[in-house]
């Protein structure tokens, strides 16, 4: 039998092409300009290197892409893999664990989802929806990241919803509470000269 029917109408492919085009689209209605390098607050990686910690700072540009964000964490030489600190024009923070294959990721406001790509992107990564313009802020993905670390979920989520707070000076507080206050401040410094 053969299972390709000549006759048949292409609509169904069309149809689907159609809906796959829609479904993409969800998060692509409104093309969002790259954060400048003046809106990024800081991009940096910590890991550890024969158990120090280590902190560099990265491209500004990784605030604009997680896929790119990941992509770079994979390539630092750490013992247990490294992890991204994200911030952007002082609303909003990015957290990216990367172990191996694992993945994990936290955007301190998924309303940052309607204005910056990097957050869009991490929403389009959690299978989340864009939050509608009015809808609260609230942060999403994983609270337990830093749990083994010290870090619980509770008390960042604390940190992560001090919304009064600038997201850069949020992002000090948990490299303190990480204990590599140090490293990151130098990072940091290193990032913004």
């Amino acid at each position: 039998m053969d299972v390709f029917d000549e006759d048949a109408e292409p609509f169904d492919l069309k149809d689907d092409e159609e809906s796959d085009e829609e479904d993409s689209d969800d998060f692509e209605d409104d093309d969002l300009e790259d954060a400048s390098e003046e809106d990024v607050d800081l991009v940096v990686a910590a890991y550890r290197e024969d158990g120090e910690p280590q902190v560099v700072p990265l491209d500004f540009e990784l605030a604009n892409d997680l896929d790119e964000l990941i992509r770079e964490l994979t390539r630092l030489p750490g013992d247990s893999g490294a992890d991204g600190f994200v911030s952007v024009a002082g609303e909003f923070f990015v957290i990216c664990r990367v172990r191996g294959r694992s993945v994990e990721v936290l955007l301190s406001d998924a309303s940052a989802g309607n204005d910056w790509p990097i957050a869009r992107d991490v929403l389009d990564y959690l299978g989340e929806d864009l939050p509608d313009e009015d809808d609260d802020s609230a942060p999403v993905g994983d609270l337990e990241m830093f749990s083994a670390s010290g870090l619980g979920a509770f008390e960042l989520e604390a940190i992560a919803t001090d919304y009064d707070e600038d997201s850069d000076e949020l992002l000090a507080q948990i490299a303190h509470k990480l204990k590599i206050s140090e490293q990151f401040n130098r990072a940091v410094e290193a990032f913004d000269a």
